[in-house]
């Protein structure tokens, strides 16, 4: 009886504002009518389709009030299409070939309005659409269909930074089974794999389903992993779906629930608030401006004056009633723009037949219409929306704000924004948003995914094979037909899972061919079984390579990465003849030798001329200075040094090599005394240039080398440890192989067995080591990466390498048994540069103060004629050969020799040339040598002082 009320007071307040007489007409004018078509939706008009019609009505009345000088008036003819797709799109044929409408507003929904866009373009009669959001309209891409409303793949973008924003790797759309939700899914889907994130099942509603359809569907979504919904369907389907959920304990903690704006825009017309709490929400950003506030009050006192009982109370405007006022304020103005300037109205269709049909063939063409186009698409003003702009015929997207439906009413908690992504405040570029309260009042962030509650274990595959069992291995006990999975992989996976901060019940499931044996087993095949659904993870040494990784996601590696060599080592105890010279190259010997040569001659040239011991016969000088500067390398000196510049010389001499010296006898007593090993081959190019067979234990180890230059025919793959110790002992020549190359886990457990007999070389190659498989965006991923970090950053994965990759009780350290590399000059470059340059400096010091001592050898102003160059520098070498009396090595001689030096005083020949007495005594007497230590020299006559006095100047 209410109901019926309400329905008699409805009709009687809508015929009245339809009215024609409603409409306020200017005085003295001429008022040129234009007929609007509008398609609404059901057999009985819904309360929110009478609000979206009161705001299509409100808006004529608003506009024609605000613009009374306008000619032209709208005259709606309203059609119901009853929730029928050919029922609208003959309702649209009827108001465009028999009513002469020049615009349709409607239809409600996307399908509905898919066919009527036809009909539209056909005509040249836009149609405009305030509540149709689908994407597939607009790749119909029509010129005469308008959206004037925001394309729901506008939404995916805020809906995946929400994804991103916490972390969760799958999510679930539940979208109802229309070309809509079809549309919109394939948008959803990029926008999530663009923040790492992806579908993990699609669960299609039928918009007809019955409440046990939707209980069997949300049961199965149940036992899944995925715990994050996202509810793309009409607000009506929604309410059934989350009633269901709420029943069967979906609404609880550990639940994630999205709603886009298809829904969250009409929370505030629709009443089943009470029971999704937690919800989180995407809705349409209107700011409430001055102008809103306006007009809701407007609308409000309307309401109230025109229903003697409203049914309207405690509902309030959504968006889409917002944009339907705008998109008839548009439609107003582009009319006026387009018919305002005609005086009249008359039939624009000649081929309209005179009975009343709806025969598509008779369809006149709008001879206004491509003009009425154009003017809606150049549109634009402030609505109560905000901007009314188009681009193609389209809404612009806006801001999307995010709410939190808490106590049945949507709380603020953040917006998104194209420029700046999540963040708090519309204006802000600040990404922390407000405190959520999750379903089941929860305060903390779920995870996004929960292992089933009915009893399944993860099925986590294991390889089965005969080699480097230190790894994995698995043994099977007939008489139980139990199986037991051991190994260094197993225990730091027991480990990683241990540290979780929950349950995660696995079982492990060992993989063999599917012929029952392990031969040709591959990791590739094992990974694939992941891929297909037949395993939930895998353990075992598996290798993250990337063409595995296409189809499949690792862990955080648990081992070292890297591709290695292993070779045999040959004993190098018997010493050659030769072995001294190892500790250097013979770069550095010669380097050597070529500085005891030059510190020998820089010592003589500071030492001939005050120091008796390099005087003498040139054999006797040349023979002293070699022998001189060699004595050095074992510190005994035959000659006393007393110039300061030579012994400077000395001082970093004799230091570099102190410093040579050590490093030499060191290396010589190593090469002598410890017990030395060397690899056979060092590198892969020794291998190649001999010519030499390779062992392999992978598969993609086999492809490396094959890149390398190998030929497949020197390639042998080896399954056991014990087979690649016979071959490699065997050897190349004698059908085995030379080395062997794997990853370097499983090198150097075989190494830890025969470190005797070979030794570990590399990587030679890049790989990112061991990690454990799972499913492509797997949310268990990330949890148990997390938990490997934890393990191998700790003493943890020390014990368990020493459970399973002890050496052998007689193994010696590696590094003790191979010999050290000689040593070159780049190990002493900068001693050697230290004694050159000081060496160098001391040699320019000595030539300059000789030169300026003697300069008055190369000056003669007033001789005549003057001497030549070669004369000037033969003198200067006659005086750098005689000695230099003036020093103190030479002050106390025998009388003899001053005797002999006064006799023979004009005896030495003289360049007439020069005006130079130089000492006449024979400077390169052995005599000169025997006389240091005589009493000191006495004068005869005071001419020999004169003498004397002369030569000393």
């Amino acid at each position: 009886m209410i109901y019926n009320l309400k329905k008699i007071v409805l009709t009687i307040f809508f015929l009245f504002l339809s009215s024609p007489v409603s409409l306020a007409k200017p005085q003295n004018k001429t008022i040129i009518p234009v007929k609007v078509g509008v398609i609404l939706g059901g057999l009985e008009h819904s309360v929110t389709e009478e609000i979206w019609l009161s705001c299509i009505k409100l808006a004529i009345s608003d506009f024609y009030a605000s613009h009374a000088h306008y000619k032209t008036r709208l005259i709606l003819n309203i059609r119901e299409s009853r929730q029928n797709i050919v029922a609208a799109a003959a309702k649209a044929l009827d108001l465009i070939k028999n009513e002469e409408v020049k615009a349709i507003i409607g239809p409600l929904t996307s399908m509905e309005t898919s066919f009527v866009i036809s009909l539209g373009e056909e005509a040249r009669v836009p149609i405009i659409s305030f509540s149709a959001t689908s994407p597939s309209l607009t790749s119909l891409s029509s010129p005469y269909f308008f959206q004037f409303a925001q394309n729901d793949s506008s939404q995916v973008k805020a809906i995946s930074a929400i994804v991103k924003a916490f972390g969760w790797r799958q999510v679930v759309p539940i979208y109802v089974d229309t070309s809509s939700g079809e549309a919109v899914i394939p948008y959803l889907t990029d926008a999530l794999e663009e923040v790492n994130a992806r579908v993990a099942y699609h669960s299609v509603i039928s918009p007809t389903a019955t409440d046990d359809q939707i209980e069997k569907e949300l049961y199965k979504l149940k036992t899944m992993q995925t715990r994050v919904f996202v509810l793309y369907m009409t607000p009506e389907l929604c309410s059934k779906l989350v009633h269901k959920a709420n029943e069967i304990g979906m609404m609880t903690e550990g639940y994630v629930w999205i709603t886009t704006n298809g829904m969250t825009n009409s929370l505030k017309t629709i009443e089943f608030l009470n029971f999704i709490d937690g919800v989180l929400g995407v809705e349409t950003y209107v700011p409430m401006t001055k102008q809103l506030q306006e007009f809701m009050s407007r609308w409000h006192r309307q309401i109230q004056k025109d229903t003697p009982v409203s049914i309207f109370s405690g509902l309030n405007l959504d968006v889409f009633a917002l944009w339907a006022y705008d998109a008839t304020f548009a439609l107003a103005m582009a009319i006026e723009q387009v018919y305002g300037s005609t005086s009249s109205i008359v039939p624009e269709d000649t081929n309209v037949a005179s009975n009343k049909s709806t025969d598509l063939e008779s369809v006149a063409v709008s001879q206004h219409g491509p003009k009425l186009r154009k003017a809606l698409l150049a549109t634009k003003f402030q609505g109560i929306a905000g901007e009314f702009s188009l681009i193609d015929g389209q809404l612009q997207a806006s801001t999307f704000q995010i709410v939190n439906i808490n106590g049945g009413a949507p709380r603020k908690i953040g917006f998104w924004t194209p420029q700046n992504g999540l963040v708090n405040k519309a204006n802000s570029s600040s990404s922390n948003i407000g405190p959520i309260i999750w379903p089941g009042d929860s305060l903390s962030v779920p995870r996004g995914w929960e292992i089933p509650t009915n009893g399944i274990k993860l099925k986590i595959g294991v390889p089965v094979k005969d080699g480097f069992v230190e790894l994995v291995k698995v043994t099977t006990d007939p008489s139980t037909n139990t199986t037991d999975v051991t190994g260094f992989s197993i225990d730091v996976f027991k480990a990683a899972v241990e540290l979780l901060p929950y349950a995660l019940p696995y079982e492990f499931v060992p993989f063999t061919n599917p012929n029952g044996t392990n031969t040709g087993l591959t990791y590739n095949d094992l990974c694939y079984q992941v891929y297909l659904g037949n395993f939930d993870a895998v353990v075992g040494d598996v290798t993250i390579r990337a063409n595995r990784s296409l189809y499949v996601d690792f862990t955080m590696p648990y081992t070292e990465a890297g591709v290695v060599m292993v070779v045999p080592v040959k004993d190098i105890k018997r010493q050659s003849a030769w072995t001294f010279l190892k500790p250097w190259r013979w770069d550095l010997w010669l380097t050597i030798t070529w500085f005891f040569l030059f510190i020998g001659f820089v010592v003589w040239v500071l030492e001939h001329r005050v120091n008796k011991h390099f005087r003498g016969p040139p054999a006797y000088q040349v023979g002293t200075s070699i022998w001189f500067s060699f004595s050095t390398m074992v510190f005994a000196q035959p000659a006393r040094i007393v110039s300061n510049l030579a012994r400077f010389v000395m001082i970093v001499w004799i230091f570099v090599l102190l410093v040579l010296t050590i490093n030499y006898t060191a290396s010589l007593t190593s090469l002598y005394t410890v017990e030395k090993v060397q690899p056979t081959v060092t590198t892969l190019s020794d291998l190649l240039q001999n010519g030499d067979n390779v062992g392999y234990a992978r598969n993609y180890v086999f492809d490396i080398l094959i890149q390398v230059g190998f030929d497949k025919s020197k390639l042998k793959m080896f399954k056991t440890m014990v087979d690649i110790d016979e071959a490699l002992t065997r050897g190349s020549a004698n059908g085995g192989i030379a080395a062997v190359v794997d990853e370097s886990p499983s090198m150097k457990i075989f190494i830890a067995k025969y470190c005797k007999k070979y030794t570990l070389l590399g990587p030679f190659f890049k790989t990112d080591g061991f990690a454990f498989v799972f499913p492509k965006y797997s949310p268990i991923v990330r949890d148990v990466s997390q938990a490997i970090l934890n393990v191998t950053g700790g003493e943890l994965i020390m014990n368990i390498e020493n459970k399973w990759f002890k050496k052998e009780s007689n193994c010696e350290d590696l590094n003790t048994r191979v010999s050290s590399k000689s040593l070159g000059t780049d190990s002493f470059w900068f001693l050697f540069v230290l004694v050159g340059l000081v060496s160098t400096v001391a040699l320019i010091v000595y030539v300059a103060s000789f030169i300026h001592k003697h300069r008055h050898v190369l000056v003669h102003p007033d001789t005549d004629p003057k001497p030549s160059t070669s004369e000037k520098i033969r003198a200067m070498f006659e005086i750098f050969n005689e000695k230099d009396l003036n020093y103190h090595t030479f002050k106390t001689k025998q009388p003899q020799e001053t005797v002999e030096a006064s006799s023979n005083k004009n005896s030495c020949p003289m360049s007439p040339a020069l005006h130079h007495n130089p000492n006449p005594r024979d400077s390169n007497s052995v005599f000169d040598i025997e006389l240091e230590d005589e009493p000191p020299e006495v004068l005869a006559t005071p001419e020999d002082a004169v003498t004397v006095q002369e030569m000393h100047r």
